[in-house]
């Protein structure tokens, strides 16, 4: 599928809709498509399916109408998924029974360059989950989901527990990886400057009572 300038799609969301059990539905009718090498922000209110469309991306739900594609093929169910998603919160993703070497090494190998780009020190390896802080942890999440097959990444408030400098660092090294492997973003955030600042484009989205899922 191509954009509106022409650009191939990486990614294809096509007319999703998804219910919690028999509660009211979350998302109806959505659609997104961004293309290789584009960050697109995502925000919205808390409530109106930012996270669960997170996880349908990520193939972690399965919507109830619609499809999800990467590359015009549908994601895969078994490997290594190239479309990683990165939580707010790193302990609800990381084994508190694996020491941090094992963790980073579950997915891929990274190299030393890229483990002190994003300030992981040789020793944290060793350590485990609950000796290191929040911020020490996201670093390793980020890090496990740049793996190198990985072609789309989600973002789904990744460094907004951060301190500044730490969540800048974080996204600098983000977004020169992005740009050398033409690697599509998601970035979800209540953030506005950091959309603003990052992003190629913005989608708002809003509660199924204001009529439609998405405002771009």
């Amino acid at each position: 599928m191509a954009g509106k300038c022409g650009a191939i799609m990486l990614l294809n969301a096509n007319n999703i809709s998804f219910r919690y059990g028999k509660g009211s539905l979350v998302l109806q009718d959505f659609s997104l498509h961004v293309a290789a090498g584009e960050v697109v922000g995502l925000s919205g209110y808390s409530g109106c399916g930012k996270s669960t469309l997170a996880r349908i991306l990520a193939g972690y739900l399965r919507p109830m109408q619609g499809h999800v594609q990467l590359g015009g093929k549908p994601l895969p169910t078994q490997g290594y998924n190239p479309v990683q998603l990165v939580l707010q919160h790193p302990e609800q993703a990381i084994n508190p029974r694996w020491r941090l070497g094992q963790t980073i090494r579950e997915g891929w190998q990274p190299d030393k360059e890229l483990l002190a780009a994003f300030g992981i020190q040789p020793e944290w390896l060793k350590r485990w989950p609950n000796e290191l802080s929040g911020g020490e942890l996201q670093r390793f999440c980020v890090v496990r989901a740049l793996g190198p097959k990985t072609r789309f990444l989600i973002a789904d408030e990744m460094t907004t527990m951060l301190d500044a400098i730490t969540q800048a660092q974080i996204w600098q090294v983000v977004m020169e990886i992005a740009q050398k492997r033409k690697l599509g973003i998601l970035l979800i955030s209540h953030e506005k400057p950091l959309i603003s600042r990052l992003c190629h484009r913005e989608i708002q989205l809003t509660k199924l009572e204001d009529n439609t899922n998405a405002k771009t």
